[in-house]
């Protein structure tokens, strides 16, 4: 059954950005706004009727999920996630009753001869205290059309899938995605199943700084010490955070009640901590709220002088309560004692790990029952499954990333992660999201019998896709300039550009020192190598590696730095070569330091940088790269610079890359370098230069013109050492008092 009402939360930035994912339908507010006043921000519930079509035209219709149960046809209202036995606490705190999502009235399209009306109910977002770390963490991206439909059809139960091609964020889908389930679901757990560790951390990474609270977030799997943060998300780290984060909850129960008078020890374990809680916390609210009842005439002074936790919070921005609106200090109340309530029931989350007693025991009931968003890989799926089935692990909702990658079986293995539920014998799963790009490269298997006739290469998304399953294909991409795009583009029904790409002055701005934002380098090897085979499938191309780093060298030495370029190749062999060269040419010397990665495209996929150096290696057969998913992965790496090496009349000719290459044949294939042009350059990608134009004919004279930049950039490197050291011999001695103090020896 579809769903007609959304709590769409904060995927939307402000109104318009509701008109704009809806151009198909008219938008109105469920209470028309008084003449003149502004239009109220995020959050947003919103009522689609089934009839609205998709943006691009077709009628979106959820695919049913016969394991769906008939409950997930309703969408509760947004609330805070919390533990089902402490939902009263937040109720009390509100002192309202949750609302509804019936407020929208219905509409008569037919009558007014107009289309289907899409109904805005706004509401203020919950702040749960008077500390600005209390405020919600709202989305910060502005989603497209065909992202927003994709978060409609995430949130109904059933098959949703999500064609992503290159830059047109994915990620960022998914993870709003799991954002709006947490929020509109608080009781249901979400799994999240990635290919690779990259993109796991990926996800995860961007899912840490979004509006879920992080006790409810578990990493299971190796890589989880890649993420880019001091915080443990493995289940030992969360073990360990949920006992340091008790002790911390308990100390400032201790001190609530000494505020409040209370003389026990009510900070002493969770269970007293709860009984102080119903006895003296939710009796002196209670009481509160009685007495300000009615007493609205008298004015807003009279909630700071009778609020009973005034104290608790001597430590908040000051002053507490305004006293100039009896509905804002009553509103800051009532969010004071969230605060307070949020206290309780994380302690409530916490007794569980009070009780038990041994560290396998607490990571168990953590992962079974804590845990509302839990990530993995389909691998570490596959290698714990009988575990978790016998821990009775249970979820709701599967998100899978870069399913295009993955082989059916190892999609199949996430879905049956848990037994089905004893009484109705039906499984707990209801929705099931598969994301991913089955035009890039498909699963990886070595066996060419089992590759090719039994096609276990065929992913169960692009299975999908080939039957016929309505996709919802992502348009607007916002990684590459247009023209490096349009490499790309023709493999695509639809892919258009987002509007920063022509605004933004990053992908306006010249490439500092290279004429052209992309190109094919043809590579004549000068002693007629070409490509090697010191093991079988272990080929290597030296003048392509030499002549793809010192282009990295050249680049280095024109401003831009290393971490913004990247240098990937097809085959691994190849990859081993590169290695070599850089710690042979470069690596060692401050002055160029290693590219920011050296992969092969396979490893490379799902990654981006800005400047990206393709070696394409083979010089008497095409190779692998004939595979057009392969090539489509090769050039859609980079932002704002892509070049690549090869033998020209070897890969001009194959039929099969004919689309991409006829666009990089249009340019020279010999590189137009500018070496007096340092980064940040003032040139456009529209300026043709004319003048100290250096057009380099191969890799020797690429080596030469290097090593000429390379003395220039030393000589200057050290002259200015030379001058620094000058003038700090003829500056005077600081005078003693100026002079800082030894740390005392024992200092640690």
């Amino acid at each position: 059954q579809q769903i007609t009402k959304y709590d769409f939360f904060d995927s939307f930035l402000d109104l318009q950005h509701i008109r704009d994912s809806f151009p198909q339908a008219d938008v109105q507010l469920t209470e028309p706004l008084p003449e003149g006043a502004p239009e109220p921000p995020p959050p947003y519930r919103i009522s689609i009727p089934p009839e609205v079509p998709r943006a691009n035209g077709s009628v979106a219709k959820a695919i049913p999920s016969s394991a769906a149960a008939p409950a997930a046809a309703t969408v509760p209202t947004a609330t805070p996630a919390a533990a089902p036995a402490a939902a009263a606490a937040p109720s009390a705190a509100n002192g309202t009753k949750p609302a509804t999502s019936d407020a929208a009235p219905a509409a008569d399209e037919a009558s007014k001869g107009v289309g289907p009306v899409i109904y805005v109910e706004p509401y203020p977002a919950l702040v749960a205290g008077p500390y600005p770390e209390d405020m919600p963490k709202m989305n910060p991206i502005r989603f497209t059309a065909m992202q927003v439909e994709a978060l409609r059809a995430a949130m109904n139960p059933g098959l949703t899938l999500v064609v992503g091609p290159p830059g047109t964020g994915k990620t960022d889908t998914a993870v709003q995605m799991v954002s709006n389930i947490y929020h509109t679901f608080p009781t249901q757990r979400t799994l999240i199943i990635t290919h690779s560790n990259q993109a796991l951390n990926d996800v995860f990474e961007k899912l840490m700084v979004r509006d879920i609270d992080e006790r409810y977030l578990l990493r299971l799997g190796h890589g989880e010490e890649l993420l880019e943060t001091e915080k443990d998300f493995s289940k030992a780290g969360r073990v360990n955070y949920m006992l340091k984060r008790r002790l911390e909850l308990l100390v400032k129960v201790e001190t609530l009640g000494k505020t409040l008078d209370v003389p026990a020890d009510v900070g002493y374990t969770c269970e007293t901590a709860q009984y102080f809680y119903l006895s003296a916390v939710l009796a002196r609210w209670e009481a509160f709220q009685a007495d300000m009842s009615g007493r609205e005439a008298e004015g807003a002074p009279i909630i700071a002088s009778h609020f009973p936790f005034s104290d608790f919070f001597a430590d908040a921005p000051q002053p507490l309560f305004k006293g100039r609106a009896w509905e804002e200090d009553m509103e800051k109340a009532h969010s004071c004692f969230r605060h307070i309530a949020a206290i309780f029931i994380e302690l409530t989350e916490c007794r569980a790990f009070e009780l038990l007693r041994s560290s396998y025991d607490r990571g168990n009931f953590l992962l079974t029952k804590q845990a509302k968003v839990i990530a993995m890989t389909c691998t570490h799926a596959a290698i714990k499954r009988r575990d978790l089935i016998d821990l009775s692990f249970q979820y709701d909702n599967l998100v899978m990333e870069e399913a295009a990658q993955i082989m059916e079986i190892e999609t199949f293995i996430p879905m049956v992660l848990q037994n089905p539920d004893a009484a109705t014998g039906r499984s707990r799963l209801k929705r099931v999201i598969l994301i991913g790009d089955h035009h890039q490269l498909p699963p990886v298997v070595k066996n060419l019998a089992f590759q090719k006739y039994s096609r276990l290469d065929q992913s169960l998304f692009s299975r999908f896709v080939r039957l016929g399953v309505p996709p919802i294909q992502l348009d607007m991409q916002g990684r590459a300039r247009t023209a490096i795009a349009d490499l790309y583009r023709w493999r695509y029904a639809s892919l258009h550009d987002l509007p920063a790409i022509s605004s933004e002055k990053r992908f306006r701005t010249a490439v500092p020192g290279i004429v052209y934002s992309f190109q094919l380098i043809d590579v004549v090897d000068p002693h007629g190598v070409g490509e090697s085979s010191p093991l079988p499938y272990y080929i290597q191309n030296l003048a392509e590696a030499e002549y793809v780093v010192a282009t990295f060298m050249y680049m280095r030495l024109c401003g831009i730095p290393a971490s913004k370029i990247s240098i990937i190749t097809t085959y691994n062999g190849q990859k081993d070569l590169l290695n070599d060269v850089v710690a042979q040419r470069c690596g060692w010397s401050p002055l160029f330091g290693t590219p920011a990665k050296i992969a092969t495209t396979d490893k490379f996929q799902g990654q981006q940088n800005d400047y990206i150096l393709l070696s394409l290696v083979r010089t008497k057969s095409v190779g692998h790269i004939r595979d057009v998913r392969r090539l489509i992965v090769s050039v859609s790496r980079a932002r704002l610079g892509l070049y690549v090496f090869c033998n020209r009349s070897l890969f001009e000719h194959c039929v099969e890359l004919k689309p991409t290459f006829s666009q990089l044949l249009r340019r020279p294939d010999q590189l137009h370098l500018l070496p007096l042009e340092r980064a940040p350059t003032t040139r456009t990608i529209e300026d043709e230069p004319s003048e100290d134009v250096v057009v380099v004919d191969g890799v020797m004279a690429m080596g030469q013109l290097v090593e000429a930049l390379s003395k220039e950039a030393e000589a200057e490197r050290t002259a200015r050492q030379a001058a620094m050291g000058e003038e700090g011999e003829m500056m005077p001695e600081a005078p003693p008092e100026m002079m800082p103090e030894a740390p005392p020896e024992d200092e640690d």
